[in-house]
């Protein structure tokens, strides 16, 4: 279990997981630049696979492509629906602007020229993409452990997503917050909250209860398995959450259910623990939000 859940201190991958973060923004955007959109901005995200991550299949013209970040071979893969392929190695020392050029460079040999907004959002760095010179980490240890990790989680949530017949997102990781996300819909309207931007006002059009996993923020420093209710109604924290190293902690004016990766890892129970905090997480969203829908 140790192998299949290593540990991943944030303070020994802080610069790697930086650099990934901006990596994984510009990818993001290529596809938010060229995919029809979705509902609750579906069609911006990230899918894990086997070997990393990767944009699922995005329409263009008559055909279509798609970007893989291979963490096995450090390699980024460039598919076209025409059979053609390009790709460049990921390296230590790569810095997000070389990784932006070579990424254009390399979509501009299929007949492909996206344009995106080449700035962070939400991102550890406020610096341009094309003149970022100071996110360059590639750690291949902790990659390896990323990619193990999101494998792992992605199994969990996609066998939990499949417990529940209401609406339902993909299992996929949102690359501006960097976490593999998950969420159930009661198909009720919801009245957003005010002062909400556009990205909030698509989000939380209706109402959710989502569940997640992310590799530590400024909030929580930590990797951890998370669930939130929105809107949250009132007694939410009042619910008992399992297993017993579960809690609720408060963030952004609101609350998580919160359960702590290190408290898990190595329990030979892990995936049992994990979907137990999940479905605790979201009867006590439904229950306190009085979905009433069939689950």
């Amino acid at each position: 279990m140790a192998e299949i859940l290593p540990p991943i201190p944030p303070d020994e991958w802080k610069a790697t997981k930086n650099t990934l973060h901006l990596y994984c923004q510009i990818v993001g955007k290529i596809r938010l630049a060229l995919h029809p959109k979705m509902n609750h901005w579906w069609h911006v995200s990230l899918y894990v696979t086997p070997h990393g991550l990767s944009t699922g299949t995005v329409p263009f013209g008559n055909s279509n492509f798609r970007i893989e970040f291979d963490f096995i071979n450090h390699r980024i893969e460039i598919t076209s629906g025409d059979g053609r392929k390009e790709d460049f190695a990921i390296y230590d020392g790569l810095t997000v602007a070389d990784f932006h050029s070579s990424i254009f460079a390399n979509l501009a040999k299929l007949g492909i020229h996206p344009k995106i907004k080449p700035v962070p959002y939400e991102a550890p760095s406020d610096i341009p993409f094309p003149d970022d010179i100071v996110n360059n980490s590639y750690d291949r240890e902790f990659v390896r452990r990323f990619h193990k990790i999101l494998v792992a989680v992605d199994g969990i949530l996609t066998r939990f997503r499949g417990r529940f017949y209401g609406k339902s997102s993909p299992v996929h990781l949102f690359w501006h917050s960097f976490d593999l996300a998950l969420t159930r819909f009661s198909g009720r309207k919801a009245t957003v909250r005010e002062g909400a931007n556009n990205v909030e006002r698509e989000a939380y059009s209706e109402e959710v209860i989502s569940f997640g996993f992310w590799f530590g923020d400024d909030r929580i420093p930590a990797p951890a398995f998370y669930s939130y209710t929105a809107p949250e109604p009132a007694s939410l924290t009042e619910e008992i959450l399992q297993p017993a190293s579960a809690k609720w902690v408060e963030s952004g004016g609101g609350h998580l259910a919160i359960l702590m990766y290190d408290d898990i890892r190595t329990s030979p129970t892990f995936d049992t623990d994990v979907l137990a905090f999940l479905e605790s997480a979201f009867k006590a969203g439904k229950k306190c939000a009085n979905w009433t829908l069939a689950d």
